[in-house]
C-alpha cells in the first residue's frame, strides 16, 4: 500500500472512499472491503481518501480512536492499494468545496464510495449533490450491530467514555489500543 500526506496523486482510473474511518469499526471495513472488491473487478486501484486529525477531531476536540499509524495498517490488511491522507487543519479546514473535488479529478474516480451525511469544503457546503454533478456517487449503507443499532465512531466513543470496552471493541472489531 502506497500512503500520500498532503499531495496530489494523479491516476488514470480508481475507486475512491472518502471518509475520516477514525477506528476503522465495521462500518468503515464494509465501505473499505466493498471498494477493494470493486476495484479488483474493474481493475482500478482502491483508494482511501481520509483526514488526520479527523474533522471531528479537529473541530469539537474529540478523542482519537485510532492514530493515523494505526488507521494505515489497518486500512493496508483490508487490501487498498493508496491512501490519500490530507492533514486537517485551519488551512484545509477553510478550503473549498470546489478545490476539493479538483483534487478528487486527478484521480479519474468510476465510483465515489461515500456516508449518507458525507460533506465537505469550507462551512461544509458541498454535498452528495455538489459531488454527484461531477462524479459517479455511491452512498455506503449504515451497518449496525445485532441490536440494529447503527455502527459509529461517535457511538464507540460513547461507550469507551462510560467504560463499555468489551461492546466498543466487538464493534470495532480490532482490540482497543490504549
Amino acid at each position: 500500500m502506497e500512503s500520500h500526506f498532503n499531495t496530489s496523486l494523479t491516476l488514470k482510473n480508481s475507486i475512491i472512499a472518502i471518509g475520516a474511518f477514525d477506528g476503522v469499526h465495521l462500518g468503515h471495513q464494509a465501505v473499505i472491503k466493498a471498494i477493494v472488491e470493486r476495484s479488483k473487478l474493474l481493475k482500478v486501484p482502491a483508494i482511501v481518501y481520509t483526514f488526520d486529525p479527523p474533522p471531528r477531531v479537529y473541530f469539537h476536540g474529540v478523542h482519537h480512536l485510532t492514530s493515523i499509524h494505526e488507521k494505515l495498517a489497518k486500512l493496508e490488511m483490508l487490501g487498498v492499494q493508496h491512501v490519500i491522507v490530507d492533514s486537517f487543519d485551519k488551512a484545509y479546514s477553510n478550503r473549498s468545496a470546489y478545490e476539493f473535488i479538483d483534487d478528487l479529478m486527478k484521480l479519474n474516480p468510476m465510483e465515489i464510495l461515500v456516508g449518507q451525511d458525507f460533506r465537505f469544503g469550507y462551512g461544509r457546503y458541498g454535498d452528495i449533490q455538489l459531488l454527484r454533478q461531477y462524479f459517479t456517487v455511491r452512498i455506503a449503507e449504515s451497518v449496525c450491530c445485532s441490536n440494529g443499532a447503527r455502527i459509529s465512531s461517535t457511538r464507540i466513543r460513547a461507550l469507551i467514555s462510560k467504560g463499555d470496552l468489551q461492546l466498543s471493541q466487538s464493534l470495532l472489531g480490532w482490540p482497543i489500543v490504549k
